[in-house]
Order: C-alpha cells, then structure tokens, then sequence
C-alpha cells in the first residue's frame, strides 16, 4: 500500500508542537508495518535537509515543497504580530504542489492522508479537482484533527485564490459564517477521518467542545475514529536516557531517588528525599489549566510539596507563577523550553501534573508513566483514555484523576496522591504498575493501518 502524508510539520525537520512528533513518529511505525509511506512537507528556513526524497526510516521517504517566498522565513505560521497574513496563499500553494509533485515523481497513492487545517485543502483538492484525474481516481482520504480550535479561518473575498468553484463556498463546503474555514473542508471531503483519542472523538462533537464545528461531525460520526496517539518509546526511555543522572528501569527503581535529588539541587529546592515533588512541563496557558494552579498554589502549600513548573506561555500566568515562585521555596519555575531539563524532570518528579480544560490527547502523562511519575489529571480527552483512577485495595488504575476545572479539584486529587505517596510500598508497586503501560506508536500504527486497508478495500 502507498500512502501520501500531507503535514505543515514534521520531527526532525521543523517544529511547533505535537503534530511535529506525530508526523515524525507514525509514518515510521507504518512503514515498519509494510506501508509506502511518502510524506510531503514544506520546506522551511529551518529544515536544513537540502535533498528531497530523504529517506527517513524504512519504508518512509520526505518530500519537500519549495518556495522560498512562501517559507524561507523565521517561523513557519506566524511571529509576533499573529499568524502571517498570507497563510492562505502558502498553504494552498502547498497543498496543489503535492498533487504536481506526486504526478512528476509518478507517485500513485492509495490513500492520502492529511492533517490539521494547514493540509486540508489536500483533502478538498483531492475530491473535486483531481477525482476524475486518473493519476488520483483510486486514491482514498483520511483527515485527521490534533486539535480542532485551530481552524483555519479567512476573509470569503479570499476564496478566488483556492481555485476552486464558488458553488464549495457554501454550508455543505468550505463557508463558515461567511468566512473561509479550511478545517470544515477536511471534515466535509474526506472519506474517514480521526482525531487523536476516543473521548476527544466524543467531545468534540458536543457544543461544549465542538468548537462551533459539533454538526459538521454529529453528521460525519459514522466516519470519525478516535485512535490513541503514542509516544517515542526509545527516546523517552528512562533506561537508556543520556540527559538524567541515573538511568533507571522497573526493576531496578532506586536510582529513581537520585534523578530527584539532583533535580532538587538543580532547581534550588530544599534537599528533602521525603518531599513529594510534582512536576509540569507544559505551555502556559488557561487550556492547560495553568490559571487553576495559580489559584491551587496558596491551598497546595500547606500540605508541603515541592513544585517545578517548565513552560512557556500566556504573559499574565507566567507572571503569576513567577511571584508565587519568589514567594515560596517549595515552587520553582523555569520560563522556557529546555528539552534536556524536561528530561530530568520526568526522570525526577514523584508525580505529574495535568490539569487541562482540554486535551486531545496528551503525551505528558504517558511520558511520565515511563519514567514511574505518577500522572494526576483532569479526566478529559486522551488523559481519560490513559489514565485511570488508582485503587490501592483491588490495586487497579494508573494515576489519580479529577472532573471540576477547579483549583479545589486539583487540591483534592493531589492530597490523594500524597496520602498514598506517603506509602512506600503501594507507591513503589504503583510505580512499577505504570511503568509497564504500553504506549508505543506499533500500537496505534496498526489501527491506522486497519483503517487505510478498509477504506482502500
């Protein structure tokens, strides 16, 4: 089976997020299925690649669009001033290309498959300008969302430059209140599509969470998938990491103790091996739930952990954390994104904390699982689909979760997480528990491949 990926961004060429680790991760986990798997990518300032038709990995070849005027620049959606004004003409230039590039190169694919708004017009170009195309007759569509906020969206007198008919500027086509929304043409044009956990599949198609799209995909809810994502199991992998202390595994699980103390040393925490230290990496933002902790941190103090936040994000809420941090000598904050310290955090955190509002999927926690961090969640989204409750008695469950987005659920559900830390033997067991969870891409991979051999049947 051949199969053209279409995707804005891709590990370990260019980078703002998880779709990145996605495109980086699950076309080499197909290929390793049997799968031809041809991924189409711009080429931005940043991909340092300068052949095209780079193989990357077996069964799996990158393909790289041109244009220096569209993306030789410092970002690849937009800088300071917001989104670049033209992404509509970038990414439809990129879109087309692919279509040029796989009839050049004589690649036929069975199935196309595109990913978040910047490829959608993949999808929309595949239904109703190459169908009758014999290159492109056969070739099936799958559209997957990462996150369905990001949708897209531009001025209707915009359209002319999609070189498409008018009559797609309509309710059951590309118009969403008199705008251009590329991400609807995903939905509406491909023949099956996913997002990336089965309650995210759910959610999304409530007014809650629909993001203003809940009956495009009330309607297309036959067709729509939920499918795990998975994570790098090599490079996140606490027995072989070279940027912790001491390398560990669930068997050998003391060492565990001296990623903490050296992440207390690093982070200028009080040297306390007793101290129950929760960790977060993430952005900072209310979608994570950041404003919550803010709120929590007056109410966490007094039960007398240790807290070491890393991220980026919203200006008002790393200003908050920022006092919170100078204020106490339990929180320590670091405004940034250091790979090598994300590492060490998940290496020396005793749990991980996600509270999001909402989470598509979430790589965090099963991250922390891998390094016997004990996820505490907000069960929405994937963190629903990964994390269960613990139950010390009938010894079930993974983490420690919660439903209000408050800071008193966050309180709560960390003081059951401490009372049980405060229990050696169970935490240990817990530890070695979450440890052995199966997180790999081989997983998801193979339901993807279920999906592209019914569509392609």
């Amino acid at each position: 089976m051949k199969v053209a990926m279409v995707v804005s961004e891709m590990e370990p060429f260019a980078k703002t997020g998880g779709l990145a680790d996605v495109a980086g991760a699950l076309p080499k986990a197909l290929g390793s299925l049997g799968v031809d798997m041809h991924v189409f990518l711009p080429r931005y300032l940043c991909v340092k690649e300068t052949r095209t038709g780079v193989e990357a990995g077996r069964g799996v070849t990158v393909h790289f669009i041109d244009h220096p005027g569209f993306f030789h620049r410092p970002a690849l959606y937009g800088d300071s001033n917001g989104d670049y004004p033209d992404n509509l003409d970038r990414f439809s230039f990129f879109c087309r290309e692919v279509f040029v590039q796989m009839n050049s190169l004589g690649i036929r694919p069975d199935l196309l498959h595109a990913h978040d708004w910047q490829s959608a017009l993949s999808i929309v170009y595949l239904a109703n300008r190459f169908r009758e195309d014999p290159h492109f007759s056969r070739t099936a569509s799958v559209f997957t969302i990462h996150n369905l906020a990001y949708q897209g969206l531009f001025p209707k007198d915009q359209f002319p430059r999609l070189d498409l008919p008018w009559s797609l500027f309509a309710i059951h086509g590309l118009e969403y209140y008199d705008r251009i929304n590329l991400l609807k043409g995903g939905l509406i044009f491909a023949r099956a599509l996913t997002t990336v956990s089965p309650t995210y599949a759910r959610e999304i198609q409530t007014r809650e969470q629909g993001e203003g799209l809940e009956g495009v995909l009330q309607m297309r809810s036959r067709d729509l998938n939920g499918v795990l994502n998975g994570i790098d199991q090599e490079a996140w992998n606490p027995a072989s990491d070279r940027l912790i202390p001491a390398p560990f595994d669930f068997k050998r699980l003391d060492p565990k103790e001296k990623n903490k103390e050296a992440l207390q040393k690093e982070m200028g925490l009080p040297m306390d091996p007793k101290a129950f230290l929760i960790g977060m990496v993430t952005r900072l933002a209310s979608q994570k739930g950041l404003d919550l902790v803010v709120e929590a941190i007056p109410r966490l103090a007094p039960l007398g952990i240790q807290l070491v936040i890393l991220g980026s994000g919203d200006r008002a809420i790393e200003e908050a954390l920022s006092r919170s941090a100078k204020s106490s000598k339990m929180i320590r904050l670091r405004l940034a994104f250091d790979n090598a310290l994300a590492h060490r955090i998940y290496a020396g955190s005793d749990a991980f904390l996600m509270p999001s509002r909402y989470e598509p999927c979430g790589l965090g926690q099963m991250i922390a699982m891998r390094y016997g961090t004990i996820p505490i969640v907000r069960k929405t989204g994937g963190l629903n689909d990964t994390v269960k409750e613990e139950h010390p008695v009938e010894e079930r469950g993974n983490g420690f979760c919660f439903e209000p987005a408050s800071p008193e659920a966050i309180v709560e559900a960390v003081t059951r997480a401490l009372a049980l830390y405060r229990n050696p033997p169970k935490w240990r067991q817990l530890q070695r528990q979450v440890m052995g969870a199966d997180f790999s891409w081989d997983r998801s991979a193979q339901e993807y491949l279920r999906l592209y051999e019914k569509l392609v049947g």
